[in-house]
């Protein structure tokens, strides 16, 4: 089977797949947005769990289990806070999502969902994201069959046309 791409509209964690990503912070023990979500849905265990994980660095991945959550796994991944432009943002997004889906392929995941790493309060710009984001799953896909499925989840409208008019295929809402 060839690996896929899909992009999807919703919340990712309903999403019953292998690991879901998480746009974590550097504490690794919750926060706002998707993270703060992942958090309250897989309950006071997932906290537990990162506190034995001492953090995480900028542009890496950390893994965990989903616990309360559909999802097997979790994997944090500290997205870059947008300075510009010159900070190596860009770099630092796409072993984001390299390491996130090594980690994957590590732990034998077949699907991995990614929410939009960085968009929100880290104010990475949204067009430069989503490019960024499509362009490091193609690379890892050209070296490795795993994971087999790949979603994009985006939360808000912008986004979801942002992947759409990368050529990502949309899917029915989970």
């Amino acid at each position: 089977m060839n690996p896929v791409i899909e992009l999807t509209r919703g919340d990712i964690t309903k999403l019953k797949v292998d690991a879901i990503a998480n746009a974590a912070n550097r504490s690794l023990l919750g926060g706002g947005g998707v993270d703060g979500a992942i958090h309250r849905a897989a309950g006071k265990k997932l906290l537990e769990a990162c506190r034995q994980l001492n953090g995480c660095e900028t542009g890496q991945a950390k893994i965990t289990r989903g616990f309360d959550l559909p999802a097997h796994f979790v994997i944090h991944t500290v997205g870059p806070l947008w300075q510009g432009g010159g900070q190596q943002e860009s770099e630092l997004l796409e072993a984001c999502y390299l390491n996130s889906l090594s980690l994957a392929l590590e732990n034998g995941c077949h699907s991995i969902a990614f929410p939009n790493i960085s968009t929100g309060v880290y104010g990475f710009p949204k067009n430069e994201a989503a490019r960024v984001a499509v362009e490091a799953v193609r690379k890892h896909l050209l070296h490795n069959k795993l994971p087999e499925k790949i979603i994009f989840v985006c939360f808000d409208e912008e986004n979801f046309r942002l992947y759409k008019d990368l050529g990502i295929e949309t899917r029915t809402p989970f």
